[in-house]
């Protein structure tokens, strides 16, 4: 009688191992190696950041007759001030490797705090040029953040005001154009100048906001080319953690 052949236990039927996310260093030095890269001055500004806060620190130890103490608070302020200063320039980077790509705009919203609902698809997009309209909703009201030159990205901001106004007659409506022309906001500072604007609403009326905005129906289809779910900076680099 033929033996059974038990194929259970075959190496082609094993899952492949999950990888490793990396750990806290490892992160740390892919933010450091990624800023150094897109710029290199970053590095020599944490250093002198570090010596100087450190011998400054250690001045001060030596007039209080205790430099030993300084120098540990030096090294420890030193090291703080040199991340602090990795974290703007990683910031900084991050965004200057998604400038100019579709969807750029969007992916400037991923740098809110809490607090606001931001639609990750464009509201309102022109399928020949690629210009797009990206919504968030907070206190302030309702912000449409446009990607695309001023005078062709118009025509999309007025529908989709003209759109929101008539279900939302008294809730503000702010517009923020980015760019580096005249009027416009960096990427990088988009999350900014939406967070000075004034708070109009509560939280529970933000929720009754978004409610009402999603009663409008589906929205436009999004044309080849254009995928915000896939440009989107890296919110560890802009951290720099």
């Amino acid at each position: 009688m033929a033996k059974r052949t038990d194929t259970s236990s075959t190496p082609s039927d094993k899952s492949p191992k999950k990888a490793k996310k990396p750990n806290g260093f490892q992160q740390f030095l892919q933010v450091f190696q990624m800023t150094r890269r897109a710029d290199p001055n970053a590095v020599w500004l944490m250093v002198l950041v570090f010596l100087g806060v450190t011998a400054v620190s250690l001045l001060i130890g030596f007039l209080l007759d205790n430099w030993i103490t300084g120098l540990i608070i030096g090294i420890l302020l030193g090291l703080l001030g040199a991340v602090y200063i990795l974290s703007r320039r990683a910031e900084r980077a991050a965004f200057a490797q998604i400038e100019g790509q579709p969807g750029a705009a969007g992916a400037a919203l991923s740098a809110l705090r809490r607090g606001w609902i931001v639609e990750e698809q464009p509201v309102a997009v022109n399928p020949r040029t690629q210009d797009v309209v990206f919504r968030a909703i907070g206190r302030p009201g309702v912000v449409l953040v446009t990607e695309g030159p001023s005078t062709r990205v118009r025509s999309l901001v007025d529908g989709e005001r003209k759109r929101l106004s008539r279900i939302l007659p008294n809730v503000p409506i702010h517009v923020i154009e980015t760019g580096r022309e005249e009027g416009q906001t960096e990427l990088r500072n988009v999350a900014k100048a939406m967070n000075k604007l004034k708070g109009e609403l509560t939280k529970t009326e933000v929720a009754a906001v978004n409610k009402r905005i999603g009663s409008l129906g589906p929205r436009l289809p999004i044309p080849k080319g254009i995928d915000p779910t896939r440009v989107r900076p890296d919110r560890r680099a802009m951290r720099g953690r």
